[in-house]
């Protein structure tokens, strides 16, 4: 005798099946791309880091320009 809810039962697992496939290659994606944005991320710090550090030295130095314009002025 055969079962007419066969049929019915085999497709739901075979959407099921191909629908896990699509969640599986989903996750696999965007652990990639979670990965890329994290590099990118920390690439950025340090960008961000050396610029601060040169927006620093760059402040040192037009504060010791200004300095030097100043005693300048002071000694005309």
């Amino acid at each position: 005798m055969a079962n007419t809810d066969n049929p019915i039962q085999e497709q739901d697992l075979r959407a099921l099946e191909i629908r896990v496939e699509e969640l599986i290659r989903a996750c696999a994606h965007l652990k990639d791309e979670n990965k890329t944005l994290r590099a990118e991320v920390e690439h950025l710090s340090v960008e961000r880091d050396k610029l601060l550090e040169n927006n620093a030295t760059a402040r040192v130095r037009v504060e010791s320009l200004i300095d030097r314009l100043r005693s300048l002025e002071t000694e005309s």
